[in-house]
């Protein structure tokens, strides 16, 4: 088979030199300079470069690709503003070979978040035990939300047996949409939580890990756990150049019923363009302090805040 392909390969070889195409055999070849966006074969020479440099580098993700853009400057402004795909200009109906070369790389960093798992060092760095949701793998949690958000009898019972009952928080943690999200920051946020809580006089449960986890998880904990208030700290749902931010879903007694119009919510943490986990783990602790005052979260924490 191999000798075979071999024979077709210089049979297409020998047409194109015939044709004028191919380049000569004594022509080396020519390597893109790192940084330089544009190469040029030597003169004289019919060699075709096709070597770009890596999208992904800051400097090349975020200029501008647009050519004789009417206001330069403007463009430029609100090229600065957002992360979002604006000034990649067009090669006639198709994205620029950069463009698309960028678009796939950030989609596979998605995959990657998506499909990854949790490091065991991280884990182990915050003594988390692991439970799963009724998810069986990661293409029925993606096919059936809801499972994700009830826990296997199995979990209940471990549950159960390993964590603390009736605490002031219990703080639980789960892959969601990016594994990422929990290896890169979990341990910035965590203790900032942890030691936040301590020190304002609650009482933490037993942190624990759920796999295969959505955030509805939290009511079907709390039958079990009963604490006051309930932080579930997940991935979120990657998007084409972030993928490693993480939220913090947070509820005042959780229980089968109550939705999302029942919590507070903390999202986008990451060091990548979003709130610094530091700062959002002192945030998290502002709320939470609220929720025990009040005996509320969500919509009826904002509306009790907002009357005091």
């Amino acid at each position: 088979m191999d000798e075979k392909l071999e024979e077709i390969v210089a049979r297409v070889i020998a047409e194109l030199k015939r044709d004028g195409i191919a380049p000569p055999p004594e022509a080396a070849p020519v390597a893109a300079p790192s940084g330089n966006s544009e190469v040029k074969a030597p003169a004289g020479t019919n060699d075709l470069v096709i070597d770009l440099p890596d999208p992904t580098r800051d400097d090349e993700r975020y200029k501008l690709m647009v050519e004789n853009p009417y206001d330069e400057d403007g463009l430029r402004n609100l090229r600065a503003t957002t992360t979002a795909r604006i000034g990649i200009g067009r090669a006639g109906a198709r994205p620029k070979t950069s463009s698309l070369l960028l678009f796939q790389a950030d989609h596979a960093v998605t995959q990657d978040a998506i499909y990854g798992v949790i490091d065991d060092s991280t884990k182990e760095q915050q003594k988390l035990f692991t439970v799963h949701s009724q998810a069986a793998d990661r293409a029925e949690y993606l096919l059936r939300p809801d499972l994700g958000r009830k826990l296997t009898d199995e979990a209940k019972a471990l549950i159960q047996e390993r964590c603390v009952k009736k605490p002031d928080v219990q703080i639980c943690v789960g892959d969601g949409l990016s594994a990422a999200a929990i290896s890169h920051n979990l341990g910035d946020i965590y203790p900032v939580i942890e030691q936040g809580l301590s020190s304002a006089g609650l009482t933490l449960g037993t942190p624990f890990l759920i796999e295969n986890c959505r955030v509805g998880i939290m009511n079907d904990v709390n039958t079990i756990v009963q604490a006051k208030v309930v932080l579930l700290l997940i991935g979120e749902r990657p998007g084409l150049g972030i993928a490693d931010a993480m939220s913090v879903y947070m509820g005042f007694d959780p229980q089968p019923g109550k939705s999302d119009a029942d919590r507070d919510l903390i999202c986008m943490i990451t060091t990548h363009g979003g709130t610094n986990p530091l700062e959002a783990g002192a945030y998290v602790v502002e709320v939470v302090k609220r929720m025990i005052q009040h005996s509320a979260s969500g919509v009826k924490l904002k509306s009790l805040s907002s009357e005091a």
